[in-house]
């Protein structure tokens, strides 16, 4: 049996249900106090894509540059592309992102792969003929 997810005790749907001034309450305070002073122009605009990708008229991918955006419940389940510098990266968000930043779910670097070291790097590789 799956554990029903909580965030501060409340469950999605009271999440879901509650006015938006009651749920920045539950925030911590760096995001309350963000949320409190009103959202910027530009976070409104992906606030409309998302209100009309819920009621099903807004019929392409949600994509933003915009990755200060925190997550709020009503955004639980859409498929959201985000901006990694170089692509837009998808981001299905899950009831556990409530609450985080766009940008917190987007990796903007890539891992570090390395392979057998080159001509040079040791004493030894030097006596390798380039040929």
């Amino acid at each position: 049996m799956a554990r029903e997810y909580r965030y501060r005790g409340k469950t999605l749907e009271e999440l879901k249900k509650m006015d938006f001034k009651e749920f920045i309450q539950l925030l911590p305070s760096r995001k309350f106090r963000s949320l409190k002073r009103g959202i910027p122009e530009d976070q409104k605009a992906l606030m409309k894509k998302v209100d009309k990708a819920i009621a099903g008229t807004y019929k392409k991918n949600i994509k933003t540059q915009n990755r200060d955006v925190i997550v709020v419940p009503k955004m639980v389940g859409l498929m959201i592309h985000v901006h990694a510098g170089n692509r837009y990266a998808p981001v299905m968000i899950e009831p556990e992102m409530i609450g985080m930043y766009l940008g917190e779910l987007v990796l903007t670097r890539n891992r570090v792969k390395h392979s057998a070291p080159g001509v040079g790097a040791t004493r030894s590789s030097s006596a390798i003929s380039v040929r």
